[in-house]
């Protein structure tokens, strides 16, 4: 037997899982409470950048030369200094990681100055962490040279010019940031997790609670049960999302410099395949633990490490990279980025969208199957 689709009959399921909504706790927890830790541990507890980084500065030459740059070094706004004579009075700092770095200006340096040549100087990093070595060891070179432009060293003496100078210029995020893309990208981990994650309990909820067989014995066409399921949560995200980004802009200072309108149109493209997948998992495993389990492993776990959120999809291995590209968020998280940072790219975008909502096309075909198995 088929029923006929009824917009009044939508209505009444919507207002009753809305109903259902309001009166679960939990429900708000999971689409309030814990997107705000999260955003805050990503905007404040973790950070990618190399800032204020602790290094010991050794300058074992006290000429006119060497003590510019070790002021150079004082200055500069990536380090925090501590200074000694010897590598010796510093050494155990490094090795107890008390320091990140040591940069040595050596005993020579002003007599090399002297000689119309730039001394070269050591910067000796701890490698048990490689990032920070890496920063430090770049931040340290970049404040030698840029000292050698000011002093007029890096000149050719017998050319009439200076050579080619390279001037870094960072577009969009030009401080580099990290939290300019950490925010934006843990909107999509939000969005996973109220699309998803409470979309997977729904049907799972119904099984659980002895109510599905009473709604099997109802009028109701399957779309209109699949629908009223999952309007409820759709905009329950989207609010989510909204307070995210209000959040993101206005305490965080993230620039957003896209429209309102091209936030809504990605967002309600992720929360597609978001929503479906939630639908599916609960259809197919009719218990709440088993779908939040399940959800937590194919949604939330591959949003945090498969999207490039954290860590960037190109330095991964290739069967990994391959694996990236049925992960929804990962067209979600540049999507967002852009958005934020650079503006209404279209170019971009649209791509991204019409994969989303692909994805949604497939995932609500599948739960649509295991749905009408379970009630038809």
């Amino acid at each position: 037997m088929r029923f006929r689709f009824d917009l009044r009959r939508l209505a009444a399921l919507v207002r009753k899982e809305a109903a259902q909504i309001l009166r679960d706790p939990s429900t708000f927890l999971i689409a309030f409470v814990l997107p705000m830790i999260l955003l805050f541990l990503f905007g404040y507890a973790v950070s990618l950048d190399s800032t204020r980084t602790r290094v010991g500065l050794v300058i074992q030459d006290s000429s006119a030369p060497a003590l510019r740059l070790a002021q150079a070094y004082r200055n500069s706004r990536y380090f925090e200094v501590t200074e000694a004579r010897t590598v010796a009075q510093v050494r155990d700092k490094l090795v107890d990681g008390e320091l990140r770095a040591l940069i040595v200006i050596p005993q020579d340096f002003g007599a090399g100055i002297k000689r119309g040549h730039m001394p070269p100087i050591q910067i000796v990093t701890d490698g048990s962490q490689p990032n920070t070595a890496n920063f430090a060891a770049a931040y340290g070179e970049g404040v030698r040279a840029s000292w050698a432009a000011a002093e007029g060293l890096e000149r050719n003496p017998g050319a009439r010019e200076a050579p080619v100078i390279v001037s870094a210029r960072y577009w969009y995020n030009p401080e580099l940031k990290s939290k300019f893309f950490l925010v934006p990208g843990s909107i999509a981990n939000v969005m996973t997790m109220v699309g998803t994650l409470l979309t997977a309990l729904v049907v799972a909820r119904e099984w659980e609670r002895g109510t599905m067989e009473a709604m099997m014995a109802t009028p109701i066409s399957m779309a209109e049960f699949i629908a009223s399921k999952v309007i409820p949560y759709f905009f329950l995200a989207q609010a989510s999302m909204t307070l995210c980004a209000v959040i993101g802009v206005w305490v965080f200072g993230v620039p957003f410099r896209g429209s309102i309108f091209a936030l809504y149109a990605i967002s309600s493209a992720f929360l597609m395949p978001a929503l479906g997948l939630g639908l599916f998992i609960s259809a197919a495993t009719k218990n709440q633990f088993v779908a939040s389990q399940v959800a937590l492993l194919s949604a939330f776990l591959p949003t945090f490490l498969l999207s490039g959120f954290i860590f960037e999809i190109g330095s991964m291995p290739w069967p990994i990279q391959a694996l990236t590209y049925i992960v929804p968020a990962r067209y979600l998280i540049p999507s967002l980025e852009t958005v934020f940072l650079a503006g209404d790219q279209w170019g971009l975008l649209l791509p991204n969208i019409g994969i989303m909502l692909l994805f949604g096309m497939v995932f609500f075909t599948l739960s649509f199957r295991v749905t009408r198995r379970s009630l038809d």
